[in-house]
């Protein structure tokens, strides 16, 4: 039996306030699911629960002369952060090759069933795959993560070295595999990999230590693990994969439309 990494407590208020969250804003909820340290593989005591959603509004607020927002946003009460986003910004995300929307359908850690249309989308996200754009996002996010850091001495936040770890991983996983969408848990990229034993267990402390910690705590710098990103970074144009279908906005379009009016 697997145990449930949620609290039994919050899972409940988070319901509670997904439910609200239908009622008051008049939508329906496709997706919810957990996005961030804890559904990455390396949570704090005091991380956030990320929840993160897709939802779709009635069909006559997308014929309305001034355009919806197709983002809703609550604010973080009690380590709780929502935030969803309206599947037509979903799908134009997609289409932009922003792994975003694929992490959150990737996500081990849902709060609801998956409403139908999600397999479609994941199907999609799969069918329309660009792995260089999709490596250059990741590599656009490590090294963000580690420009002030990377090439210097000294301690850094561990958070910080998870943040550029994890996607330096992806974009490792999609030079190994460029037909597959890399998994947003830090695990799974692990054992994609295909790294050496003594790498796997640093990385293995580092994720307990960050368990013992704030998520603002400095850890020891281990220059095998700075290698790894700097190197992997360096090598997002070895990526390569087809080009986008040509009927990706027709495909993507239909799939909305087959949603709004159903």
């Amino acid at each position: 039996m697997t145990t449930d990494p949620i609290p039994a407590p919050v899972r409940t208020e988070i319901e509670r306030r997904m439910a609200a969250i239908e009622a008051v804003d008049g939508v329906r909820l496709l997706l919810a699911v957990e996005s961030g340290s804890r559904a990455w593989g390396f949570p704090s005591p005091d991380s956030d629960y990320d929840v993160r959603f897709l939802y779709i509004r009635p069909r006559d607020a997308y014929l309305a002369l001034s355009p919806v927002r197709d983002v809703i946003e609550r604010p973080i009460v009690d380590e709780v952060d929502l935030n969803g986003w309206d599947l037509r910004k979903a799908l134009g995300l997609l289409l932009k090759s922003n792994a975003v929307v694929s992490e959150w359908m990737n996500s081990p850690i849902r709060y609801q069933a998956d409403d139908p249309v999600i397999a479609r989308l994941a199907a999609m996200a799969d069918d329309l795959l660009d792995p260089p754009a999709l490596a250059r996002h990741y590599a656009a996010l490590a090294r963000g993560s580690a420009d002030r850091w990377l090439d210097r001495d000294g301690d850094v936040p561990v958070k910080k070295y998870f943040y550029a770890l994890r996607p330096a991983l992806a974009i490792r996983a999609l030079r190994l595999d460029p037909n597959s969408r890399p998994p947003m848990n830090l695990q799974s990229l692990v054992a994609l990999s295909g790294l050496p034993d003594g790498i796997v267990e640093q990385i293995d402390l580092l994720v307990a230590a960050k368990a013992r910690t704030n998520e603002h705590a400095n850890g020891t710098r281990l220059a095998e693990i700075d290698a790894l990103i700097r190197d992997e970074i360096g090598r997002v144009g070895e990526v390569t994969g087809p080009e986008r279908p040509e009927d990706a906005a027709d495909r993507a379009n239909k799939l909305f439309l087959d949603l709004v009016n159903s």
